[in-house]
Formats: structure tokens, sequence, C-alpha cells
């Protein structure tokens, strides 16, 4: 007899169908083969399986037993198969009912992962989320996955999920024994809850100059570079962006909770990512580390780090290979995997913060000697990739007057009201989710238009700095942010002269 039971190919984030069958042959003597481009995990996955159908109490069949996991060209990888081998040869030696006319759950309707213990029990897997998609997208009834995935799964409409914690309370639940009902819809919106920033802004002493910049920043989504001598308060500051960031939107909560369940990073229970990822690697990390791979292709921190912030402290530390590798991510909001068995895309925009010291020394340069030595430690960053970050500020030492003072500076609060002003007015000019960092050049000729002194002084600056023609748009991207900031429809001159600079690195370069 055959029996069918569907689940899933998780290819990097994206979830593809696959067909489960098991054949029970009495012709031969008994053995269980899987066929179908299996790894060793799903390979291995038979032993678990006739374990834990024994311990639950089953009969596992004794016969010539073949599974073909279709595709049968497609790699198939880790646990997920479990508990949909065990449902197909359950099925197939009749311990499961396959047909049922009383209404009741069929394994047919669903979508089913898991991971099995050797006592029956069901474990968490990843990329439940990716499942609960595609169950939306094909169609079908619903999925049925472990306890622990219920609530990630939920989070997507439109589907039934059920989360079941052994098998011997699947195999009641296809024949009518027991009942589980369907995990209630998580509400997403109120998921997504502001909370408290861990590092206010005006616990930073004085730097109201690069406060501005990163109003600026983060009102327009732009990459932001900060120099200045060590001790002025940059990797304080770049803790404290999140928290003027605007929340998560619906779409781009699901979208950041795909890529962590896909790599296991959400906490047991955890329904989906509810606040903008912040990743900061160690300057040691490695180019697989960070733009994503392996001989299984998974992300890397800027996937990590989509919809939300990457920071790089210290960023000449990093190998000038890492370094260079941002440079596609940064302009196509994108990274593209490609090994022997095919290539995988991950998601990868994000707001690039990097913080630098002038010299190795961590001290600004004050004589000849010293100005060299900071072109030098400098020159580990290539042009090309300095050229793609919007903004590049000086993070000066701050005064002792202003370090003893009481005053408190500019708030996160205030920031933040800020930002969300000018992302509101972004929204209704250019669209929902799309901001003036990611503008075209074709969209900056429409919304930036500039008067003849403004258009002079930027003439002057482009011939002058040298500015390249990447620069020229970075630069207009800038002003309609700082524009937007003053709620002020037309881009004018103070606005370009701003903008301009804010090109430090290509002055000092």
């Amino acid at each position: 007899m055959i029996s069918r039971v569907h689940s899933f190919i998780l290819q990097g984030i994206d979830a593809t169908p696959c067909e489960i069958e098991a054949d029970l042959s009495p012709v031969g003597l008994p053995k269980t083969t899987i066929v179908g481009l299996p790894d060793v995990a799903v390979k291995e996955s038979i032993e678990r399986v006739r374990t834990a159908v024994l311990n639950s109490g089953f009969r596992f069949p004794q016969s010539r037993v073949t599974i073909n996991l279709a595709p049968a060209d497609v790699r198939k990888e880790g646990p997920v198969y479990d508990l949909p081998i065990a449902v197909a040869l359950l099925l197939a030696g009749g311990t499961i009912d396959p047909v049922a006319g009383d209404g009741r759950p069929q394994a047919r309707d669903f979508l089913i992962a898991g991971e099995l213990a050797l006592d029956g029990r069901i474990r968490p897997v990843k990329g439940v989320i990716s499942l609960a998609q595609l169950a939306g997208e094909l169609g079908v009834r619903g999925v049925i996955v472990p306890s622990a995935n219920a609530s990630e799964a939920a989070a997507v409409d439109g589907i039934e999920v059920r989360g079941v914690e052994t098998l011997g309370q699947l195999v009641a639940l296809f024949n009518g024994q027991c009942q589980v009902p369907p995990h209630s819809t998580i509400d997403i919106e109120s998921l997504i809850a502001e909370r408290k920033p861990k590092v206010d802004f005006a616990d930073v002493r004085g730097q109201e100059a690069a406060k501005r910049a990163l109003t600026i920043a983060a009102a327009g989504g732009h990459n932001v570079l900060m120099l200045g001598p060590a001790g002025t308060g940059k990797t304080m500051m770049a803790k404290a962006l999140p928290g003027v960031l605007p929340p998560l939107s619906r779409a781009e909560a699901l979208e950041v909770t795909r890529i962590y369940s896909s790599v296991g990073g959400l906490a047991p229970g955890q329904p989906l990512m509810t606040r903008r990822p912040v990743r900061a690697p160690h300057h040691t990390a490695s180019s697989p580390a960070i733009i994503g791979g392996g001989t299984i292709p998974r992300p890397g921190e800027v996937s990590l780090a989509h919809r939300g912030v990457l920071f790089l402290d210290e960023m000449p530390e990093f190998s000038r290979d890492v370094l260079e590798t941002l440079r596609q991510p940064l302009e196509d909001g994108c990274v593209t995997v490609a090994r022997a068995h095919g290539s995988v895309r991950f998601p990868a925009r994000f707001m690039l913060v990097g913080a630098l010291n002038p010299t190795p020394k961590g001290t600004m340069a004050r004589d000849e000697v010293s100005q060299r030595a900071m072109e030098k430690y400098l020159s580990r960053m290539s042009a090309p990739l300095i050229d793609r970050i919007d903004i590049h500020i000086e993070v000066p030492s701050v005064p002792y007057k202003q370090l003893a003072s009481k005053q408190r500076g500019t708030d996160t609060t205030t920031i933040r009201q800020r930002v969300l002003d000018a992302r509101q007015i972004q929204s209704q000019r250019q669209g929902p989710g799309l901001i003036n960092a990611e503008l075209s050049g074709k969209a900056l000729d429409r919304y930036v238009e500039l008067d003849d002194a403004a258009q002079t002084l930027l003439g002057q600056a482009m011939t002058e700095i040298g500015l390249s023609a990447r620069a020229y748009d970075k630069i207009r991207r800038v002003a309609r942010t700082i524009a937007d900031l003053e709620a002020t429809e037309r881009v004018q001159s103070h606005h370009i002269a701003e903008a301009v600079q804010y090109r430090l690195l290509d002055r000092i370069l």
C-alpha cells in the first residue's frame, strides 16, 4: 500500500512543497530505504521514527519499506521529516484511518513537519513560519507542527494551525479519538509594541551635531560612519539609534521572522520578531559569517540585520575582504549565495552604522606624522565602499564642561518623534514603506527638484571635492531627508549645503 503526506523543503528562507511517499511491499526481506536525495540527518531519521513509533505503542511495518521524498532532485536536509515520515508509515500500515467521513482532520489536508524524540515527543524545528506561508499559498487547510512552533505558524493568517505534543496525540487526532483545537490567531499589531530603549540619547553628553546627523540617518534610512577619537560616545550613540527607528510593520515583522526562524533564532514560544534587529559582529568575523554562506547556505549578519541595524565597531579592523563583501548588499538590499547545487537569495536591507578611530592609537591627527598614519589607517576601507555610505560625520572629544554638566541634551523621545514625522511625510509622498535612502535615480529627479542656487552649490561641491555620480545621488537623498525633517516640500540650498558637509571622508581621502 502507498500513502502520501505533504511537508516542505526549506531553501534559504523560502519553503517549497515536498511530498513524502511510503510504500509497504510484501515482496523481499524486511528493509527500510529512504530515497529522494536525503542528507545524513534525513537518512538517520528512520531510526528515530522506528523507535518513536514502537515506544508510542504502535506497530512498525515488518516488510520492505520504501520512503520517497519528492521532488527527487532537490536535497532534503534536517530532522523536519521525522513526523511526516512516521505519519506516512502509519497510514500505509493502517494504524491511521485513511478515510474519515465525520469531518475530522485528515493528513492529506495539512502540511506536516516536526522532529521526533525516541519516546514519541515532538520537538520544534526551523522554518515553520515559511511552512505556514507555503500552506497559505497552496490553499491547503493548514499545518501540523510541534506545539513549541504553533504560535510562530499562527502569525500567518488564513490557515489552520494544530500544535501537537506527541506522535500518539497526532494519531489519536487523525483517528478521531481526541481533539486538538486550532491555535488562536496571533495579533501581530499588538505584539509589535514599543519598548523603552536600553540607551537614551540624553545619556550621551554633548555631541549635538552627531545626534543631528543620526536623526537624519534614522529619518531617511541612510548608512552612516562616525569618525572620532576613542571615548567620544560613538558606540553609545550607535546603541541608542535603534530606539528612534519606527516600529516594524506587519509585513516587515513576518519578513524578519522568516530569517530568524530559518536559523533557529526564535526563542521557544516566541511567535515572531517584534523589534528591529541590531547586529554587532566582532571584527574577527569571516566573510561567510557576515555575508552568508556555508556548505548549506544560511543567512549571515547582513541578513540577520534585515530591516534593522548592522553596527560595525572599529570598522578598519575588519578584514578588507569582509568589508568589500558589503558593497553589493548595500546597493541591492539582498545577497545571493551560489553553490554547486544551486543558489539561495537572502534579503539584506539594513542600515549600516560604522564607528572608527582616526588612527590605530585612537587619537586625532595633530601633525604631519599622525596625518600620514590616519590616511594609512583609513585606507583599509576602499573608496568604493565609503562612496556607498550616505553620511560621514566627525565625533570630536567632549569638553570637560559638557562632561561635568548636569544638563541633558536631546533625548531619544524627541528624536524619535522627529523621525516618525519625517517617515510619515515620505510614506505619503512616495508610498508606504519606501524611504528616501531607497529612492532610485528616476525617483530622485521627481522628488528632489533643485532651484538654481541649490544646483549651483551642488555643482561646486562635485567639482571641488571630486565627488562621484553615486555621491551625487547620496547627497540628494540626504538633502531630501533634511527637508522632510523641516516639513519642507522643496529641497533648498541650505539642505544641499548640510548634506555636502556629511561627505567628510570624501574630503579627507
